[in-house]
């Protein structure tokens, strides 16, 4: 696991060659049947934009994308799939929680838009968000 790129990327004394080295490791790794996981800090983190230093996403099989948005004064995690190279792959935008538990995936946020913006806009009724948001965390539905 390479946690940061964006600290990998500040590492090296040459950062035009980060690609190519990016894509040498990760060949020879696959060679070697060893499943890499490589984790990058975009900029923006609770905007709009969300720049990064170095795009490797062609390099990868998979790219997960976990953004933050705000519900109900809370902030909360969403995941997508962006790319996954061997197949289809959900397309929905899903909550996210991390917990004692592990991680928790829920329903799609169908009444959400913009939510990879991370300025969504609620569209469905103020009732079902109040529900869901009770049902969720367990706390008692206020009628």
């Amino acid at each position: 696991m390479i946690d940061s790129l964006n600290g990998y990327l500040h590492s090296m004394p040459e950062e035009r060659f980060l690609t190519v080295q990016m894509h040498e490791l990760l060949t020879y790794l696959n060679h070697n049947s060893v499943a890499t996981i490589l984790v990058m800090a975009q900029h923006g983190l609770v905007s709009s934009y969300m720049g990064s230093p170095v795009d490797v996403s062609y390099l990868a099989d998979t790219v997960l994308l976990m953004r933050y948005f705000e519900a109900r004064g809370e902030i909360r995690k969403a995941i997508s799939v962006l790319k996954h190279r061997t197949g289809a792959h959900e397309t929905t935008i899903r909550e996210m929680s991390m917990s004692g538990k592990g991680v928790e995936i829920g329903e799609p946020l169908t009444e959400f838009h913009g939510v990879l913006t991370g300025v969504p806009t609620y569209t469905g009724s103020s009732e079902s968000l109040s529900r869901e948001f009770d049902v969720k965390r367990k706390r008692p539905i206020q009628d």
